[in-house]
């Protein structure tokens, strides 16, 4: 809620403050709509987590958080944090300055994971790509086959870049690797794909994963959450890298026996346990369809509106986000602010260079075609108030016509259809 709140030098109201009727719309690829029984979960009063109950609390979560990525072999951390934390961790647990890595800039968040990399004194391989383009796995294999004698010590690909709405196909790396036949590490940004894109750590290998609470999980921001093989537990032991608050032996110390190296976020982590418990009663293969199957509705909306998304390959479409594309003479800012001024509704700016020529909207997490559709209808609004000339119900229509024809009766209420 937005408290009322005056100009120190005016009795107008300050920038913001009004609380207008009904509810924030929310549409950004994270953070996003927390689910009402997350929230209530975390309601809860200060507790100790030196006191006993906290133990086998704590284990729980660990196991829970496993269900995400698709793994029994994996060990799975829970920093107080964010993804870019979890990033940290998974570099500077496995290796060490001077290592040489390979990985793919193809938007802002590969950018800014290289710009970590390079800055921890790695020497940093970069498959340059469009901006709108995934992972090119045979520009990956000839790279790694040309690697001899086998110096590359880890390939680092972000899943799914959220500047761009591109899901790279992991399985399509790690085949490359296997292909070109290399050991390297296999390290993977999930932060807005894991629990809404097909991920499976076990099934492709995958060294190091990360992801992020305000994403697909539907909690607030300040959980990150990371898995790590045996493979690149091991490689602790020579990894010289320097570590302290995101160092996995910390945690190896403590977590076995339910405790945890520092204060943790008790409200998060009852979230946690919560947003699990609802992931696995829709069953994670139907979170997955779900988000398929909205992402599909919007695409068709964007169809209808005569634009077009960033991504021109449809093997790389993003299940969590599309990025529009605007016309030639508009800029995408006036779409995001009159969203958020006139509907209150809040959507993704294009960001670096796409900044101006794309808005986001964002469909992960906590969401249905309802709340979709009414996202798109002020999407509509939105754009011609910037002067994009779309016609009223172009894309909402399109959206809805695959949105029936796809529905299916909710579980438990079958006996209403009878």
């Amino acid at each position: 809620m937005r408290a009322r709140a005056f100009s120190s030098i005016s009795d107008k109201p300050a920038p913001f403050s009004f609380n207008p009727p009904g509810r924030n719309h929310l549409f950004v690829p994270g953070p996003v709509n927390v689910h009402e029984r997350v929230l209530r979960a975390m309601n809860v009063p200060g507790q100790n987590h030196r006191d006993p109950w906290f133990a086998d609390f704590f284990k729980a979560c660990l196991v829970d958080s496993k269900y995400i990525f698709k793994t029994t072999e994996a060990t799975p951390f829970l920093f107080p944090g964010t993804g870019t934390g979890g990033w940290e961790a998974a570099l500077t647990n496995t290796l060490s300055p001077g290592d040489k890595v390979v990985t793919f800039r193809y938007g802002l968040f590969s950018h800014l994971w290289i710009d970590m990399m390079q800055r921890m004194g790695l020497e940093v391989v970069v498959i340059e790509g469009r901006w709108g383009d995934g992972a090119d796995e045979a520009k990956l294999e000839a790279i790694l086959r040309e690697d001899k004698e086998k110096k590359i010590k880890a390939v680092c690909v972000v899943q799914n870049e959220t500047t761009t709405g591109v899901t790279s196909d992991i399985a399509g790396c790690r085949k490359a690797m296997d292909s070109a036949d290399h050991p390297s590490l296999l390290l993977v940004d999930g932060v807005s794909s894991i629990g809404a894109i097909d991920f499976r750590m076990d099934e492709w290998r995958v060294d190091v994963a990360v992801t992020g609470s305000q994403k697909a999980l539907s909690l607030p921001t300040g959980l990150a959450l990371v898995a790590a093989s045996n493979k690149a537990l091991a490689c602790m032991k020579t990894a010289t890298s320097k570590r302290c608050y995101f160092d996995f032996a910390d945690q190896l110390r403590t977590n076995p026996s339910g405790s945890v190296p520092y204060t943790p976020s008790l409200p998060l982590l009852y979230g946690l346990r919560e947003a699990v418990s609802l992931l696995k009663s829709e069953g994670l293969d139907n979170v997955i369809a779900r988000h398929h199957r909205l992402a599909t509705g919007v695409r068709k909306a964007v169809g209808g509106w005569g634009l077009e998304v960033l991504c021109k390959d449809p093997r790389w479409y993003s299940d969590t986000l599309t990025v529009v594309e605007v016309p030639k003479g508009v800029d995408s800012n006036k779409v995001v602010k009159s969203a958020y001024a006139k509907y209150d509704l809040s959507l993704g700016v294009g960001l670096a260079e796409l900044n101006g020529k794309v808005f986001r909207i964002g469909h992960l997490g906590n969401l249905n075609e309802l709340m979709l559709v009414a996202a798109l209808g002020g999407v509509e609004m939105a754009m011609r108030d910037a002067g994009i000339p779309i016609v009223p119900g172009s894309g909402v229509s399109k959206a809805i016509e695959h949105f029936h024809a796809t529905a299916k009766v909710i579980p438990t209420r079958e006996s209403l259809m009878v």
